[in-house]
């Protein structure tokens, strides 16, 4: 029995119930579905094309840079560009997600590598779960497609999200989880992204790249 399991089995003792008993868990699941809905900001609304608007001018206001290009092949030109351009190390390690999988990245010099980081990796790329416009995020999950370590190890962090995948709030990004993973699927984890690692922690002066990425450049591919 796990840490996790002896505590709840005392509770369940000491309140004399098993867990099982059909009242208690339909009292439950009558709670989650009358729960209300937050309040959803307007500034994230709109049709596909304003909520891109709307993400990206909320992403560079957070200091992250983003392009837009045509196709999900069109990414890799797009990535090994901003590397060459920044004087920056042809490398790029990846997880096994089959939309990076899809692209054609033997068409560049990159040399890719898979799998989680070490902590020895100067670039990763990672296709996100969606975007929110509201707030020029990105909301990432984990697992062996996309292993976290790639959003905080390495000091440069490619992101590429559909145009499709960009909500208009976080409300959203949990109804597309849980249609998306049904219950008792979910991710263990979900990381919400909002430009690049930065701290003012000491003496107010802004610090990038103080818990994560120093850069993040997002790409949008808008036919997806």
């Amino acid at each position: 029995m796990s840490a996790r399991e002896e505590i709840l089995a005392n509770i369940r003792r000491s309140l004399g119930v098993t867990g099982a008993e059909a009242p208690r868990r339909m009292a439950v699941d009558d709670r989650l579905a009358q729960a209300r809905s937050g309040i959803i900001p307007q500034r994230g609304q709109g049709d596909q094309a304003a909520r891109v608007a709307t993400f990206k001018d909320e992403a560079e206001r957070a200091q992250a840079s983003v392009v837009e290009v045509e196709t999900a092949a069109d990414a890799p030109g797009e990535i090994a560009r901003f590397l060459r351009d920044s004087n920056l190390p042809a490398t790029l390690r990846m997880g096994d997600d089959p939309r990076l999988a899809a692209m054609p990245w033997s068409a560049t010099a990159l040399d890719t590598a898979h799998g989680a980081s070490d902590g020895h990796d100067l670039n990763a790329v990672s296709a996100a779960f969606a975007a929110i416009a509201e707030s020029g995020t990105l909301a990432l999950v984990s697992g062996p497609d996309n292993p976290t370590t790639l959003n905080f190890l390495p000091d440069n962090h490619f992101v590429v999200v559909a145009a499709s995948d960009i909500v208009g709030d976080y409300e959203s990004v949990w109804r597309k989880l849980r249609g998306g993973y049904g219950k008792g699927a979910m991710p263990r984890t979900v990381n919400f992204i909002t430009g690049p690692s930065r701290s003012a922690d000491i003496e107010q002066t802004l610090l990038l790249g103080a818990h994560g990425p120093r850069r993040l450049h997002i790409v949008i591919v808008k036919g997806a």
